[in-house]
């Protein structure tokens, strides 16, 4: 007990530290954000967020961006429901393979998915002849002389695919999670007393499924809401993220980019209130954990294979942005035009995709950012972890929901406060001897720090989720009892606990790493000068770029997706069924 007693100022000062950097590069930045969009000449106005919502083509993109997310989520639910309960409560031949091939999406960003996207869907490209090709089999006359503009017509419907595509693994993860922890009691029981399949379903198994179908919904909602990478490639600019994302060059002149990401975060808390109300009632009811887990019943012949064809056809439609990169990056210009398949292939935009003077540059500083992110995530999750699980301090919850706050908080939130903070420095450093720190915390001339913490931030969650997970199941003896012989914390810690955790320390950096390498709207945003560009920021300027910029960018972006690929098969290796805990707030 006195061993205890002596530890807790430690936990402390511990605690004090996690709370001073969420203040700084979480709280402050929002506040930040909040203050200069409610500021009119140094004094409290709504003018700028009246005019926000005055505006007919800011309130049209705060539609946009709103229907994009709900659709996205319906869809994300629609696919990972029915798949959550076959992967949960049937065995098959193939299930563990087909189930690892659905969580292929997260190994590429969707924006990237989108530039071969842009190609399929082309006015000549390969769907546009599909089509030509099954009118005329039925008679009539196909495409005429300006093909079928799909990217005209139907945007938001290929945006909403895209990233439903993408988005459903994170609701998949969460409800298989789930499932596997329902008491089977429960709805045994039902069947005894005459429930049918369904009314089991509607008024046993969905109230109960509340908990994760919860966390799956505000993780997708707000991630599809405040995409920013997806609706740029589409060049769709009536939506509020790349409303944003074009009024960068403002910020220095107008608070009316900030009050516009003041109306994304304000509905982004109010897309998570619904959901809470909607579905995050009775939580603790909900959450009910049988000491008995699901026995998967065997399916065999013809039902075995029903099931894994319908897994097969989800992976299908879900690799197809990745295959559609895959073919533009060995395409030769023009490849797709009036074809259904190319006509030559080169593996030469691999080689230009190293060689290029912008790749290799993004190539060298993404490693870096990712680097030392995922260096302070681990240091700081580690600590968030232990005083959360091990200590007994009154406020730990509050630390847990602070860490968890980047999973709610969008990335283009967290950029913009970065830019106000760094607005904020050079207000109050002004001219004179300071000009030279004015440089150092200008985020525009020297985005380095503010990329590296960003990225930190962002993906703390999974360093944080992943070490409390292995603190969870690990025994405290041990660790008490190198207490009571006198070893000091530290190395308690580096003999006794972090050995204990590795594989899930392992894990969380793992992906941490991997998703700082492609991180998409802090690196847009944030590296504003070609020689500071992470990897992103290089694949949107190429795809930008006339001639062979979009077929470069697709060989970057298999680059990093085999990369990707790589992490999440090492980290699901590490994890297994633990590896939803990760993506969930």
């Amino acid at each position: 007990m006195a061993r205890g007693q002596s530890n807790r100022p430690a936990y402390h000062v511990t605690a004090g530290i996690l709370y001073a950097f969420f203040a700084l590069f979480l709280v402050w930045p929002i506040v930040q954000i909040v203050g200069v969009g409610f500021l009119e000449k140094g004094h409290f106005s709504l003018a700028y967020l009246r005019l926000v919502f005055s505006d007919p083509v800011l309130r049209q993109g705060l539609c946009n961006a709103a229907f994009v997310a709900v659709a996205v989520t319906l869809c994300t639910v629609l696919v990972s429901l029915p798949l959550a309960a076959l992967s949960v409560r049937y065995d098959f031949r193939g299930r563990a393979f087909l189930s690892g091939l659905l969580l292929a999406p997260l190994v590429l960003p969707p924006f990237v998915g989108a530039i071969g996207m842009r190609l399929v869907l082309g006015r000549f490209g390969p769907l546009t002849q599909i089509v030509s090709g099954i009118a005329k089999a039925l008679g009539g006359r196909g495409f005429n002389d300006l093909g079928i503009d799909w990217l005209g017509r139907y945007k938001i419907a290929g945006i909403i695919a895209i990233e439903a595509l993408h988005l459903y693994p994170i609701m998949l993860l969460n409800l298989q999670a789930a499932l596997a922890n329902l008491d089977p009691a429960m709805e045994q029981a039902a069947a005894n007393l005459g429930a049918g399949r369904w009314r089991r379903f509607w008024h046993i198994t969905l109230p109960l499924l509340r908990p994760g179908l919860f966390a799956g919904c505000t993780l997708v909602l707000i991630w599809s809401f405040t995409e920013l990478g997806t609706p740029l490639m589409f060049d769709y600019y009536t939506i509020t993220p790349v409303q944003v994302f074009h009024k960068i060059t403002e910020v220095s002149e107008s608070p009316l980019p900030y009050a516009l990401v003041v109306v994304m975060l304000l509905a982004s808390a109010g897309l998570y209130v619904v959901g809470k109300l909607m579905l995050g009632r009775g939580y603790a009811a909900a959450t009910t954990k049988g000491s008995v887990g699901w026995t998967a019943r065997r399916l065999t012949s013809w039902r075995g294979a029903l099931v894994a064809l319908a897994f097969v056809a989800v992976i299908a439609l879900a690799l197809l942005p990745h295959a559609a990169v895959i073919l533009t990056s060995l395409s030769t210009t023009g490849g797709w035009y009036k074809s259904l398949w190319l006509a030559q292939f080169t593996s030469s935009h691999f080689t230009d995709a190293l060689a290029d003077q912008i790749t290799l540059g993004s190539v060298k500083y993404s490693l870096i950012y990712a680097f030392c992110a995922t260096l302070l995530a681990l240091v700081l999750g580690l600590a968030t972890a232990i005083v959360v699980v091990r200590s007994t301090l009154r406020s730990r919850w509050v630390l847990d929901a602070l860490a968890m706050l980047p999973l709610a908080a969008p990335g283009i939130v967290l950029a913009f406060g970065y830019l106000a903070i760094s607005a904020w420095f050079k207000h109050v450093l002004g001219g004179g001897a300071a000009g030279g720190w004015r440089v150092v915390f200008d985020v525009t001339e020297f985005p380095v720090a503010a990329l590296i913490v960003a990225y930190a931030a962002r993906r703390l969650p999974y360093v944080v989720r992943a070490a409390m997970a292995g603190l969870q199941q690990t025994p405290r003896d041990l660790e008490l009892a190198a207490g009571n012989l006198g070893a000091k914390r530290i190395t308690v810690l580096r003999r006794i606990t972090v050995p204990l955790i590795m594989a899930n320390l392992v894990a969380g950096t793992l992906l941490a790493f991997a998703f700082s390498m492609l991180e998409v709207s802090d690196s847009l945003i944030l590296a504003q000068r070609r020689e500071y560009f992470p990897i992103t920021k290089a694949i949107w300027e190429l795809s930008q770029r006339l001639g062979d910029g979009i077929y470069i960018a697709s060989a970057l972006g298999v680059w990093a997706m085999v990369f990707l690929t790589l992490v999440i098969l090492c980290v699901n290796g590490l994890l297994g069924k633990k590896m939803g805990a990760i993506f969930r707030i």
